[in-house]
This record gives C-alpha cells, sequence and structure tokens, in this order.
C-alpha cells in the first residue's frame, strides 16, 4: 500500500521529492526517487509484506522499472509459477513477482493478477511504460496529459499545479457528491477506469487505453441455493485468508452489520490468535451500531476496541478529509472512517473490512425502492405524469420534487441512473451526458434489481466507497483489504438468481443464512443503522456557525451552475428543521472548503 509517481516532464530531482512529500502519509516507510532515460519514478511506502529495504521501490530488473500501489495476494501462486520457468527471487514480497511476471507474460501478467492494484512499468528497450488498475478500482490511478507530457500519481495534489478547474465535473460532484471516473475537478487530468491498462509510447509521444475486465452479461447458475451457499462460503473463506497474509499487525473493522460481522467472523477462525476488531459509535442512538457490535465482538472473542464520534472530533477532522482527498468527496461517512483508521492505527497496520457486500448481495436500501418502482412501471406512463401534476402533492408539503421527477421516469434505466445521481438537483442546468461511460449496466441483465447492483459496482463503488476507504486508511497510514471485492466472489454473486441474495424483508439472504454458522441470527438480525454520521442535527445545532460562515453568498456566487436560490431555501428549510437537506448542505460545504484549499476561493466580502 504506497503511493506512486512517474512523469517525463523534466523536473528536479527536488522538484519531484517536493512534490511527492504532499502524500507522504500513503508510504511513511521509505521514499524512493529515480530517474531513468527521460522518466523520473517516485515511490512512498508503506512496508506490509517483506518489510526489509530490499522490496523498496523503484524496483528494477535488467531493462524493467516498476511502481507500484496495493497487493497482490495470489502472489504465492504466480510466484511459483515463475519459479517453474526458470526465474529466481530475492525478496520475499509481490513488488518482483509483479515485475518478474511483467517480464515473462507482458501484459497477460494483468488478468492472472487477484488483488488492488495501480502500476507501472517502465520497459527501457522498447521505451514504452505499461500501466494498469485493478479490476474494481480499488486504487487509485490519475493521470495528467498535456501534448505529450505527462504526470502518473496515486493522487491529484502533486500533479494540479497550474491546472483549470474543470466546472462540468463540478456540476457532476453536486448530482452524485463525488467526481466519477475518467474525470477530475481540473481540465487535462484523468482517473484511470477500473479494469483498464494505459500504455504510453514515450517515441511517438502518445497514449493507448485498453480495457482488459468488466462485467460480463449475467448467465444464471443452476446450483442449488444450499450448493451456491456452500461454494460461497469456501470462497469467502479463501478471499479472507489470502488477506490474511501479512507481517504486521491486523485486524479488522466491525460494525452492526451483517458483511463486517462475517468478514471478522471467519477471520478469528482462522488466526491463531484473538484478532483486534475495530468500531465507531455515536451518541446519538438513531445512528449507534457500536452495542451491536460489541454484541458481534463478544461472541467471536475478539480484542475489542470502541471509539464514540462526537461533534467536536468532525470539526477537527474537517481539515484532513479536505487534504488528504484532493477532490470534493461528499460523503459525510469519511468523517467517522478518518477516526475509525486514526484508532486502528495505534494498534494495527492493516484491517480486513466488509466493504462490497452490499454491492454484490443486494443490500442497500435502494433495492427496496427498485422493487416498489417494478410496481410502478406497471401504471401508464400518461397517469403516472398526471399525478405528478396533481395539486394533492404540492399539499403535502415534504420533499414533493424527487417524487414527482420519480413518477415522470420513462424507463427502468432512467431509474437506476436516478437512484445514483438524485431525484433533486442543485443545479441550474442539469446534464447526465457522462452516464454514457457507465452505460453497461443496461447490457448486462434484465433484471432490475441486478442492472442495479451492476451501475452500484461500476459507479458508485469505485468512486465513493473505494475513494472514501483508501483515503481515510491512508490518511493514518494503514492498509484496508476488503474480501467481498474479491473479483471472483463478484462474478461469483452476479451468477446467484436474485431470489438467493435478496428476499422482501432479507436483504442478503445468502450471507445472512452463511454468517448463522458464526453467530446467532437474533444477535446479528438487529436494525441496521447504516454507517452515517447525524449530520442533519449537527447542521442544526454543534455545527450552525460552523456551516453559516463557509455558505455565504459570497461563496456560493461562485459556484458553476449552482442554483443558488434553490439551496438557500433548503438550507433555511434544514435550519428550521422543517426538513433534512444535510446531504445537499454538507456536499456544498465541502465544496465550499475546497475552494479554500486550493485557493479557488475569491473572497469579494
Amino acid at each position: 500500500m504506497c503511493g506512486i509517481y512517474i512523469t517525463n516532464i523534466p523536473f528536479s530531482i527536488e522538484e519531484v521529492q517536493t512534490k511527492i512529500e504532499t502524500i507522504q502519509f500513503r508510504g511513511p516507510d521509505s521514499t524512493g526517487i529515480k530517474k531513468t532515460g527521460d522518466l523520473i519514478f517516485g515511490h512512498l511506502r508503506l512496508a506490509i509484506v517483506d518489510l526489509d529495504v530490499r522490496s523498496n521501490q523503484p524496483m528494477c530488473f535488467e531493462e524493467l522499472t516498476i511502481v507500484y500501489n496495493g497487493e497482490i495476494y495470489n502472489y504465492k501462486a504466480i510466484k511459483a509459477e515463475l519459479i517453474a520457468l526458470g526465474h529466481s527471487f530475492q525478496t520475499t514480497g509481490d513488488t518482483e513477482v509483479l515485475l518478474k511476471g511483467y517480464k515473462q507474460w507482458g501484459e497477460k501478467i494483468v488478468p492472472k493478477l487477484n488483488g488492488m492494484f495501480a502500476f507501472a512499468i517502465y520497459n527501457a528497450t522498447t521505451n514504452k511504460l505499461f500501466c494498469s488498475r485493478d479490476r474494481l478500482g480499488v486504487k487509485p490511478f490519475y493521470y495528467s496529459w498535456y501534448n505529450g507530457e505527462f504526470e502518473i500519481c496515486s493522487q491529484l495534489r502533486p500533479i494540479c499545479q497550474n491546472k483549470k478547474l474543470n466546472e462540468s465535473a463540478i456540476s457532476m460532484y453536486l448530482d452524485c457528491t463525488y467526481i466519477p471516473s475518467p474525470f477530475t475537478i481540473f481540465k487535462d487530468v484523468h482517473k484511470l477506469p477500473p479494469g483498464n491498462n494505459l500504455e504510453i509510447d514515450l517515441n511517438t509521444k502518445s497514449y493507448a487505453i485498453s480495457k482488459y475486465w468488466d462485467l460480463e452479461p449475467v448467465k444464471i447458475s443452476k446450483l442449488t441455493y444450499d450448493e451456491a451457499k456452500e461454494k460461497l462460503h469456501t470462497l469467502l473463506q479463501d478471499a479472507i485468508k489470502i488477506r490474511l497474509q501479512a507481517d504486521v499487525p491486523f485486524g479488522t473493522f466491525l460494525s452492526g452489520g451483517i458483511d463486517s460481522a462475517l468478514v471478522s467472523s471467519i477471520a478469528s477462525k482462522i488466526s491463531d490468535e484473538p484478532i483486534h476488531t475495530f468500531t465507531i459509535g455515536f451518541e446519538d442512538p438513531k445512528y449507534d451500531e457500536s452495542k451491536i457490535a460489541k454484541q458481534f465482538a463478544s461472541i467471536i472473542q475478539s480484542k475489542h476496541i470502541e471509539t464514540i464520534c462526537k461533534p467536536e472530533d468532525i470539526i477537527k477532522l474537517i481539515p484532513k478529509l479536505v487534504y488528504v482527498y484532493d477532490e470534493p468527496f461528499g460523503d459525510s461517512s469519511a468523517l467517522p472512517s478518518l477516526l475509525l483508521n486514526k484508532t486502528a492505527k495505534q494498534y494495527v497496520t492493516m484491517a480486513l473490512s466488509g466493504d462490497g457486500g452490499d454491492e454484490s448481495f443486494l443490500g442497500y436500501n435502494h433495492f427496496d425502492w427498485v422493487s416498489k418502482f417494478k410496481i410502478l412501471l406497471k401504471i401508464p406512463y400518461s397517469i403516472r405524469f398526471l399525478i405528478s401534476h396533481l395539486l394533492l402533492f404540492n399539499s403535502l408539503g415534504k420533499r414533493t420534487e424527487p417524487l414527482k421527477r420519480i413518477l415522470k421516469t420513462k424507463s427502468k434505466y432512467d431509474f437506476i441512473a436516478g437512484v445514483f445521481v438524485g431525484y433533486n438537483s442543485l443545479l441550474l442546468n442539469r446534464n447526465l451526458d457522462w452516464l454514457s461511460h457507465y452505460d453497461g449496466f443496461k447490457k448486462g441483465t434484465g433484471n432490475l434489481h441486478q442492472a442495479t447492483a451492476d451501475l452500484n459496482i461500476k459507479l458508485w463503488l469505485e468512486n465513493d466507497s473505494n475513494v472514501k476507504v483508501d483515503r481515510a486508511s491512508m490518511a493514518y497510514s494503514v492498509e484496508i483489504r476488503s474480501p467481498f471485492l474479491d473479483y471472483r466472489i463478484v462474478e461469483f454473486a452476479r451468477t446467484l438468481p436474485v431470489s438467493f441474495r435478496y428476499e422482501k424483508g432479507r436483504k442478503k439472504r445468502i450471507l445472512r443464512d452463511i454468517l448463522k454458522e458464526y453467530i446467532p441470527e437474533a444477535v446479528f438480525n438487529q436494525p441496521k443503522k447504516g454507517f452515517s454520521v447525524p449530520m442533519d442535527s449537527w447542521i442544526r445545532n454543534e455545527l450552525k456557525e460552523e456551516f453559516t460562515q463557509n455558505l455565504s453568498d459570497s461563496f456560493l456566487n461562485q459556484v458553476p451552475n449552482l442554483n443558488v436560490s434553490k439551496f438557500k431555501k433548503m438550507f433555511q428549510s434544514h435550519l428550521a428543521g422543517k426538513q433534512d437537506y444535510s446531504s445537499y448542505i454538507w456536499r456544498v460545504y465541502v465544496l465550499s472548503k475546497w475552494y479554500q484549499e486550493f485557493g479557488y476561493f475569491k473572497n469579494n466580502g
């Protein structure tokens, strides 16, 4: 788990050093900078496997040089294959395996990899740079390109100097709470989409992107439910086992949910010693899952550490959030994620999480909305359109705009897209053309639930969940590994009938039935709170002054395409306790802090 940097711009070694020092938290154990030909490589290392300096980077082998961020969980199997082909190794880590695997197979090494990764390998003989990003976008990969000059980095900050704002990306952010790949907040800077390779030809000063993995059209398995449950259980056990390979102390993140409970339970069985488990709690019982997590920890006999998140903790963490996330990031659960990693770092350097379970096993509440929309679709569009214009809805007085937009939705695919971009927009003019990058969710299946899950995986997982986890963990130099993001589990889950995963009133059915083998159902079958903060209350009370100061007219009028009048009404309605608009207020607030941090705010008094 590290930070990488590569450029062909003729910076000095000192300039590159200064650049990567801005993200030193990604790799505090060693800093490596190397000039090879016209390229400069930079690497920040967080040592997890083979802690010896022999595994520091940049690493070279014959004509090849690599910088790499991530973990290859099946590296031992690949290493054995390479040894059988005549290769020898001087380290016990995965970087050398990746490097010599590329020497042996070229880009065909990538489909062999089971892991989270973003890497670049330079071939001095061909004068080409080969880069790749993992299938699900767990690890970040940014690149800038202008007239043949490029920079590549694990984060935006080192490569965003003198870049212009991408105003359309700000509109994407205000809709989604994040900026989806391949876009970034800056012009001429991009994200390499997950499951893609990037090859740069330094001879012709050109580059090409190619896809090596995607969600395939669904083919439903003929396994019985019990056979599917047994196979999934075996896959999960292996995914967790290979993620416990580490030369540093480890633990798990344990909430009150099914996914983290299952990961923690299996990990505790595999581990020879009691594992550490970590949870975040809140004083507000509406959001607090710490009591359930404590019950789980007692059953699996873990060393449990609980941290209560308070408003004053949030205020202290806001500068950290703006600094380490680089782009505006409006998911408020990033705050408890930061606090969780801050606590965990005192005990461990690596932790397993339950991230990814909801996407593949239909755990989110919006899968319930999908069920309801299937019923709504049976009503002819003309009638739904008429209903949306009836005065009755205005008299209800409660958030009528989203309901009207849903009634006017023409197709199931428009409805699914609306789940992720929202039915109540802050924009003066909404343009969703960027969603064409994610059209694959329309082609993989005819099932509405699975299509929603597919967009969940391709859009939200990469750009929200994975970003949140990566930055929050890296902020405190902690590595997070997520067994549910093992591509074998993602692929297998999509072959299962929806009924194996989702029943009315019982989401994640198959995971619940596996968990019963570790924890009594009466214990885990308690209401799920979700990993969120009581932002609605905090904005009205403890954080009211902070928000009021930062959401000034001076700032709001500088945000392109923002419907300032509408937003101000929402803000006042929220402060008056009439509505909960905390999600919208928080994302605009984060944008204001980002403007200040990166010097785009012009204070007009």
